[in-house]
């Protein structure tokens, strides 16, 4: 009986091509907004956490500002603390004694343009003063060179370390730009490495870096607002708990804060910023499954029209059916059958485009490709229940005509 409906269900659509496959397209088109968004931020997710986790887990870092992440004009501002001096920090290095290693950076520019002979970069290029240790510490890795040593850092030696974006802008058909002289502001830098590609994920323009000594960070860039930063990279993760105290105490103490006072910094775990951002991104989830079923809703009410004249339609035919023998419980049947057939169709055409959709744009942002078995599952249960829903009235209301007056029906 279920194969008969099916094949009547089909026959049906057959029947009616043209109405059938605009209300396939009509569920499709919603299918595919909610699985296509929710892979792209499922894969987005994948992405934001394989990026931060190249920190490493061992990693956390103490600054004077809050991790606090703004979207839009809502959301609270970051607290800001004093600034951690560059005294403080050099002596945090020398008295941590945990078995962890420390580095010192800063922000030295985020609008420097590169120069080389004739080429030169846009003004937008981010400049960080780092130490010896600051490579490690930063999730960076070298294709080119080497890092800085430590007479460099001592001595404020003009030498750089460039990103992929620049080598790109200003070095286009040279291979191997190691020793290349560039001017960064009114100084010439001697190129020493080469960092790896990182790309642009989340737009944080991982490749449009350089990276300069901290002590000639602080000669030539340096302020009175300078703060800096400290990451502490713990040689045992299953350590991390107590180099972390060990850290809060020790800088408390350099930074005189009495006992009973709460901290004038705040300390960041490699993985919290990856945490607050797949955070925020649950309210575009939430924003996505709500459009997806409001397109759903319309394309339940558009099938249930469609139902209904198809109701009308076979007046006849169901006379038919009932004078030889249809109970009306076939009859429902039937009509719940072809309902839940064309969402079923509509629905494994949004799954593919969905997919297809969500990997393509989760491609142009640097995530990989999922197949998002949790959302294919969901898609087709969501037919499923449109089709139940779309189709409950229509096939109550065909197997409640009177098999007489239907046969009259011209």
């Amino acid at each position: 009986m279920f194969r008969e409906n099916i094949k009547i269900a089909l026959n049906a659509i057959n029947s009616n091509l043209l109405r059938s496959i605009l209300t396939i397209l009509i569920i499709s088109i919603g299918i595919t907004a909610l699985v296509g968004i929710l892979t792209a931020i499922d894969s987005i997710k994948q992405s934001i956490n394989s990026n931060f986790t190249s920190l490493g887990a061992n990693t956390f870092t103490i600054r004077n500002k809050e991790l606090v992440v703004r979207i839009g004009r809502g959301g609270r501002k970051p607290k800001k603390y004093p600034e951690i001096t560059f005294e403080q920090a050099v002596r945090f290095k020398d008295l941590y004694t945990f078995r962890s290693t420390v580095s010192i950076s800063t922000v030295a520019s985020r609008g420097a343009t590169v120069k080389y002979k004739s080429l030169k970069t846009n003004p937008n290029i981010a400049v960080f003063a780092g130490d010896e240790n600051y490579l490690q510490s930063g999730g960076y890795e070298l294709r080119q060179g080497r890092n800085f040593s430590v007479t460099e850092v001592d001595r404020s030696a003009n030498v750089v370390i460039i990103g992929q974006e620049i080598v790109k802008k200003i070095f286009p058909k040279q291979k191997n730009v190691i020793n290349e002289v560039v001017n960064i502001g009114v100084g010439k830098y001697k190129i020493v490495g080469v960092l790896e590609e990182k790309g642009a994920s989340m737009g944080m323009g991982g490749d449009k870096v350089i990276i300069i000594p901290i002590t000639n960070g602080r000669q030539y860039f340096g302020n009175d607002q300078m703060s800096y930063v400290l990451n502490v990279t713990s040689e045992n993760p299953q350590e991390m708990e107590i180099a972390e105290g060990e850290a809060k105490g020790l800088l408390r103490q350099i930074r005189h804060v009495k006992l009973g006072q709460s901290d004038n910094f705040e300390i960041v775990k490699s993985d919290s910023l990856a945490n607050i951002l797949i955070g925020n991104i649950k309210y575009v989830t939430m924003a996505a499954t709500i459009i997806g079923f409001i397109t759903l809703l319309g394309a339940a009410i558009g099938l249930m029209n469609i139902m209904l004249v198809s109701v009308t339609e076979r007046t006849r035919e169901i006379g038919i059916r009932k004078s030889l023998g249809a109970t009306s419980k076939n009859i429902r049947f039937q009509f719940l059958v072809e309902a839940v057939v064309i969402c079923q169709l509509g629905g494994i055409l949004g799954i593919i485009l969905g997919i297809a959709t969500g990997n393509v744009t989760s491609y142009f942002v640097g995530a990989g490709f999922i197949i998002p078995w949790f959302w294919i599952l969901s898609g087709l249960i969501i037919c499923l229940t449109v089709g139940l829903i779309a189709g409950i009235y229509p096939a109550i209301k065909a197997s409640q005509l009177d098999p007489v007056e239907a046969l009259r029906n011209e």
